[in-house]
């Protein structure tokens, strides 16, 4: 097994070496995501006639490492440039020690970074203020036989990200885009061990909810010569490096979504709980009513019966959504802020959506999962529907119309809200 040396930058092609860090022992990265693998650190430096360009640093934990990496191929005074492709702590950590080591070098950040770089290195780092330059699409720096340009990427997945395009070696360091929690001493991704699966993982819970950012980003990419990519973690993309935007291109489209596309129709996910029937009476309802107006297809889910991470796919397909809970002991029934929780990795905002629930005692239910649905940004036209106990015919009914309301939103034929202003 070929294996990277702890002092020796790695090449991927004459003057442009990878100078990270390795960091197997790792299994949470910022406290949400598992990694069995653990990560690497990604940094590259690539030579031209006229200096040295330094793309992106490391956790500051592992900062020797990138530095002796770094010796083994560049003097710190033949430093000048250092480009930043996103200030996240794992990325600019050993950013402030770098400035120390090649005061001449010039900072090239997004223009949304600038705020970020300016909070990284506040007095308390004991460096001075680097001089830097904001870049974006179009914009690039000639080292002399080799020409960095930029392209401005963001959300994916910071405001501030972008990738570096090394345009004589069709180089993509493209940041955490294309990157993942796999940490292989091997380093290339045609000799590295199976990491489809982390790959797949990492899109899902960094660049998932940033789906239309990620489309943006691969119309601006695709017409790119790419032989490489060069990601901030993970293996190095060498071989076939086209399938990975492919890939990526694959799950950044909504699958569930394509019928109801082909046919002009709306889209509404019921999901509901039910003690003894009369929450999935009021859904039944809400259902019924929905259906009545044309364009609308309804789909009901009872979350007793599947666990809640299937229906992501749904629910990031769906233009409207409404939650059922009964109110057990003053609150939602767990599987609902289950589901609701793991709505973080998905982009929801501006979806409609609508709570409703049977209750014995209190109903808190139904102004709870309201108030967790406008924290994520979806709108709620419709008041929710809370009933005690047994819905009678005039309740359904009730519920009828609260389907047949949200289901005109959907469509665009709401008619205004008259609002009570005794209850404002």
């Amino acid at each position: 097994m070929n294996i990277v040396h702890p002092d020796q930058a790695v090449e991927l092609a004459p003057g442009v070496h990878w100078i990270g860090a390795l960091d197997p022992h790792l299994r949470r990265f910022d406290i949400i995501l598992s990694t069995a693998n653990g990560t690497s650190y990604n940094a590259y430096l690539v030579r031209g006639e006229h200096g040295v360009a330094v793309i992106d640093t490391v956790k500051e934990g592992f900062a020797d490492d990138f530095f002796r990496r770094l010796e083994s191929v560049a003097r710190y005074d033949e430093i000048t440039t250092i480009v930043l492709n996103h200030l996240e702590p794992d990325h600019s950590g050993a950013l402030p020690e770098l400035l120390r080591r090649a005061p001449n070098a010039r900072v090239y950040l997004s223009v949304r970074a600038q705020m970020m770089l300016k909070a990284l290195l506040k007095p308390s780092a004991g460096v001075a203020p680097p001089e830097y330059t904001p870049v974006t699409t179009g914009d690039t720096i000639d080292l002399g036989g080799r020409t960095l340009a930029f392209f401005h990427t963001p959300y994916l997945h910071w405001p501030d990200t972008q990738c570096t395009w090394l345009v004589e070696e069709g180089m993509l360091f493209s940041g955490d885009v294309f990157g993942c929690h796999y940490c292989d001493p091997r380093l290339f991704n045609d000799r590295v061990g199976d990491f489809r699966f982390s790959f797949e993982y990492y899109y899902a819970h960094i660049m998932r909810p940033f789906r239309a950012h990620v489309l943006d980003a691969l119309e601006l990419l695709d017409p790119l010569d790419i032989r490489l990519i060069a990601p901030a973690h993970g293996p190095i993309l060498r071989h076939r490096p086209r399938d990975y935007l492919a890939r990526y291109r694959e799950m950044a489209t909504p699958r569930l979504a394509l019928d109801t596309d082909a046919q002009g129709e709306k889209t509404l996910a019921v999901f509901y709980l039910s003690a003894y029937g009369n929450t999935r009476s009021m859904a039944e309802a809400i259902a019924v009513g929905a259906e009545r107006i044309a364009g609308v297809r309804v789909s009901l889910f009872d979350l007793e019966g599947g666990e809640t991470a299937h229906f992501i796919d749904l629910i990031e397909a769906a233009d409207g959504l409404a939650f059922g809970s009964p109110t057990l002991n003053g609150d939602a029934a767990p599987p609902i802020w289950s589901l609701l929780s793991s709505l973080t990795t998905v982009n929801v905002k501006g979806k409609f959506g609508a709570a409703f629930g049977s209750y014995g005692w209190s109903g808190e239910a139904v102004r709870l999962i309201e108030d967790r649905l406008r924290g994520l940004k979806l709108r709620v036209p419709v008041e929710g529907l809370r009933l005690k106990l047994v819905p009678d015919a005039a309740e359904l009914d009730a519920c009828r119309t609260l389907g047949e309301t949200l289901a005109r939103h959907l469509v665009g034929e709401a008619m205004p809200r008259e609002l009570d202003m005794a209850s404002l």
